[in-house]
């Protein structure tokens, strides 16, 4: 069974290496800064060199996790499987490649999102350090998603002197670290075994799930100040209504001793978040009358 991996073409290897997948959580709110920066109104170009930014620096960002939890995964039984899937080389040779790509991309938008490319680099790939010092790396997740928003924005207006963007990057960073302290309960015991740093590890599932649901409070709170200092309209108004009945949907369903509800709370649940307000967005500037 571990040698069955190898036997899928390359691209698809990689994209369950990475979780492509995933990507619907962050990208959308990349979209949703570029938008309301952009006032409804953005360049193919600059929409292509966002998306190429973005696709890449996550890649990146991924690859880079595989290869320094690569041997604690493989002590996992639920990550097991992820080192059956690149050879150890062929991921150094991607992250690479994707940090490239990616930097050159920031060059291509504006010289501003050029110049604060190694600060990017260093919040995606520094996460994946933090669980062996604190119990806060799922902070430190959030922190790395909210590269997209404020990236975004840079590349629309050159700028970040603006605080409209900063009340999404925050809202971004308090839903992923709720949200990824509900997946981490899975891992608690064996965190504890390993003398790995996570919350649920050190303070316990309750209060895990305790602490994801105020910080799932404050995100929406974001979302709602995001969407007033931006002016937007109705449909996004109907979205943040579709977001908050999510969330709350979410922790109703997640429960640790039942690992199918975890995931569909990390994953349908949250591309619902995510989709929903990137559809409001959408609908806001082209819908509207």
């Amino acid at each position: 069974m571990l040698n069955a991996a190898p036997s899928k073409p390359f691209i698809f290897r990689l994209g369950e290496f990475i979780r492509f997948s995933h990507t619907i959580f962050a990208m959308p709110f990349g979209l949703v800064a570029m938008l309301v920066a952009g006032n409804g109104r953005v360049s193919w170009r600059v929409l292509g060199w966002i998306l190429v930014c973005m696709v890449a620096a996550r890649t990146a960002a991924m690859c880079f996790n595989r290869l320094s939890d690569w041997e604690i995964d493989k002590e996992n039984p639920r990550t097991a499987l992820r080192h059956t899937l690149l050879a150890k080389s062929s991921a150094w040779v991607v992250f690479g490649f994707c940090l490239v790509v990616s930097v050159f991309a920031a060059r291509e938008l504006n010289p501003l999102c050029f110049y604060l490319s190694p600060v990017m680099i260093v919040l995606i790939t520094f996460y994946s350090l933090t669980k062996r010092f604190t119990a806060y790396s799922h902070f430190f997740l959030g922190l790395a998603l909210s590269v997209a928003p404020m990236g975004a924005w840079a590349a629309v207006r050159g700028e970040l002197w603006t605080i409209t963007p900063y009340f999404l990057a925050g809202a971004v960073v308090c839903w992923v670290f709720g949200f990824d302290l509900i997946y981490a309960t899975l891992d608690a015991d064996f965190d504890r075994r390993k003398g790995l740093f996570s919350f649920p590890a050190r303070f316990g599932v309750k209060a895990s799930l305790r602490l994801a649901r105020i910080l799932h409070g404050v995100a929406a709170l974001g979302f709602f100040a995001f969407g007033w200092l931006a002016n937007l309209g109705r449909f996004y108004w109907i979205a943040w209504l579709v977001v908050l009945a999510a969330l709350i949907w979410e922790h109703r369903i997640a429960n640790p001793e039942n690992p199918a509800s975890i995931n569909e709370a990390f994953f349908n649940v949250n591309a619902l978040v995510s989709m929903s307000l990137l559809v409001g967005v959408l609908l806001n500037y082209y819908f509207m009358p």
